[in-house]
């Protein structure tokens, strides 16, 4: 009987930490979500930074900044252990396993996923992506069209 009142004193405690340590590891986690109907997310995947393919994909980002702006897609590089948003070397890697975790599909050592406006998953390939197919299939898409029309008519 006094363990289990002793134990009871140490309940709340117990659930301060808890809650401290899943909010702590949830603010260290990206969420994607923030740029649902705002942005669209091009995820280059790599399982090593120095991986021959993720280097020529930035190269070949790099050189199209304009047409990313201009389509509102948001670039973030992500190994297993840390991610960056952006194509320039310069940008602060932030150290988190979850975006590898999450969207790492298959057992390639480099990967890469179009996601849209509305969250969803539109294109995915395992090999390096030519801006020139990145920039037809965005393109393509229903609320790229709308957002060329009003812009061209304003």
């Amino acid at each position: 009987m006094i363990f289990r009142t002793e134990m009871n004193n140490y309940i709340p405690l117990l659930t301060v930490i808890i809650m401290t340590l899943l909010s702590t590891s949830s603010m260290n986690a990206q969420d994607l979500g923030k740029h649902q109907w705002k942005q669209r997310l091009l995820l280059v995947i790599t399982d090593n930074g120095t991986n021959g393919a993720f280097k020529q994909q930035l190269q070949e980002l790099k050189r199209q900044e304009k047409g990313l702006e201009d389509r509102k897609l948001i670039v973030y590089q992500i190994t297993p252990t840390a991610y960056r948003t952006g194509t320039a070397d310069e940008n602060k890697w932030i150290e988190s396993t979850t975006l590898y975790r999450q969207h790492k599909t298959i057992r390639k050592p480099f990967e890469v996923i179009l996601i849209g406006l509305d969250g969803k998953k539109k294109m995915e390939q395992y090999d390096v992506l030519s801006t020139t197919d990145l920039f037809n299939t965005i393109d393509a898409m229903p609320m790229r069209r709308a957002e060329t029309r009003r812009k061209n008519n304003p």
